[in-house]
């Protein structure tokens, strides 16, 4: 029989938490769904108000993995869905509000990947990103130095950016913004992706174009398209080892030296949140969010 836990007043049902999802490190799914729920003080409000797509993998990172954008079947009546425009007609996506909605979808064994829109006003992009993609044999270390010309140039406009780990190979810069649409974002995002490549050619690049990839941090602006999620931070990720999507300090990218200074497990993440608590925090504040530019 399928264990049943209560959430804040909310039945849950739990299923094969035994189960090895990391091989390599024996992480079980009831460690997956305990770290999402003691982790959610500051993942829910990453997730608050915005669609989710969830990248399932309920065999381990080694099995299928597959995205789940429509609300999946068997989704219980509580859980918060909202509609979604896209180019094929309006679709409903789960929108994850509460703990007891966070602990039915760690169930599901999943990465949370979300907009930078919130579901009530899809035309005004609140967030801004970049992801940054090393082509080997390039790492995250040179992810940093691309990272901090990019907070400068953000910052020469008004913005303040935050960095996270991708939780894979590369980094995120994110910053809230105001004023703009996803396509002014793109735009805006796109012109500062082409300047960093002019100012560093020989580590910069672009387009998406693999074959000008080796050797060269990708500078991925599209990910601010209205169609586009990233991952959420905080959320594990479906790579060999149970890596999170961990915000860190600019003095961290400051001074990595190699990838696995920056690379973050489940494990890891209750003592940097006592130590450093949520660094993201910055983009949920809508009063300090910076105008766009245009």
């Amino acid at each position: 029989m399928t264990p049943i836990t209560e959430v804040e007043g909310r039945r849950v049902a739990l299923s094969n938490l035994e189960k090895v999802l990391y091989p390599q490190t024996g992480f079980t799914k009831a460690e997956l769904v305990h770290y999402y729920a003691t982790s959610a003080d500051v993942l829910l409000p990453h997730l608050r108000d915005r669609a989710v797509s969830f990248l399932r993998y309920p065999d381990g990172p080694e099995g299928q993995l597959f995205f789940t954008k429509n609300v999946p079947p068997g989704t219980p009546e509580w859980v918060t869905t909202a509609e979604v425009t896209r180019s094929e007609g309006p679709a409903r996506m789960v929108v994850v509000q509460d703990l007891a909605s966070l602990v039915w979808a760690a169930n599901l064994v999943t990465e949370f990947h979300t907009h930078q829109w919130l579901v009530r006003d899809p035309e005004q992009a609140d967030r801004l990103v970049f992801d940054l993609d090393p082509g080997p044999p390039a790492t995250v270390v040179h992810c940093c130095e691309v990272a901090l010309w990019l907070r400068e140039r953000l910052a020469a406009d008004g913005i303040e950016a935050c960095a996270k780990t991708a939780g894979s190979k590369g980094l995120h810069l994110l910053a809230a913004v105001r004023g703009g649409s996803p396509d002014d974002a793109s735009a805006y995002a796109k012109e500062l992706a082409v300047e960093a490549e002019r100012a560093m050619p020989r580590l910069v690049v672009h387009r998406m174009t693999k074959s000008l990839r080796p050797g060269k941090v990708f500078v991925d602006w599209s990910q601010n398209a209205a169609r586009k999620t990233t991952a959420t931070p905080y959320t594990l990720r479906a790579r060999p080892f149970p890596l999170v999507s961990a915000p860190v300090t600019w003095e961290e990218v400051a001074d990595c030296r190699s990838p696995g200074q920056l690379e973050f497990q489940a494990g890891d993440m209750a003592p940097r949140l006592q130590d450093h608590g949520d660094l993201m925090a910055p983009l949920l504040d809508a009063g300090t969010a910076a105008p766009l530019p245009r």
